[in-house]
């Protein structure tokens, strides 16, 4: 486990912060990649977290959301204590069987979601397998399929 203090940058509307130079030497041995995203699990100010580490603009950079630490948007400037390891844990996430089941009902929405980038179909999977009711459940499956059958916006996106 590699330990660091970083301060908070933004870019965009998106706080991160910069991983020294060593440890990302480590966790590329570790991932055996130095390309596309690495997942990687630590802890925050003590709070541990799952993230993945991206290269953007031709940085490495760790990129604190609000699920890491609370108003992270409003606490640029601050510095953080950091742990980071490279996770060579499953993070797949499996559809909900609604949304299986849906899909499975409607031919013409499951083509197009066959038809989406990895990214965008994970991103319609972690959305829903995410939710806490039925209710909630049951409304944003419905939401999926008329995104999917260009209907309506779903994930905050124009149809696909």
């Amino acid at each position: 486990m590699h330990k660091f203090v970083a301060e908070i940058n933004i870019i965009g509307i998106n706080p991160f912060v910069f991983v020294p130079e060593k440890i990302l030497q480590d966790i590329f041995k570790e991932a055996g990649k130095e390309k596309g995203k690495i997942p990687i699990r630590g802890s925050i100010n003590g709070n541990p977290y799952k993230q993945t580490l991206v290269k953007y603009q031709g940085d490495w950079r760790l990129y604190v959301n609000t699920l890491m630490l609370k108003n992270s948007p409003k606490r640029i400037g601050e510095v953080v204590e950091l742990t980071l390891e490279f996770d060579p844990g499953d993070r797949t996430i499996k559809p909900h069987q609604k949304l299986v089941a849906a899909l499975g009902e409607n031919q013409d929405a499951k083509d197009v979601f066959d038809k989406l980038s990895p990214s965008l179909q994970n991103e319609i999977i972690r959305y829903i397998a995410n939710l806490k009711t039925e209710t909630s459940i049951d409304k944003n499956v419905i939401r999926a399929i008329d995104f999917l059958l260009g209907k309506s916006r779903f994930i905050g996106r124009d149809k696909p």
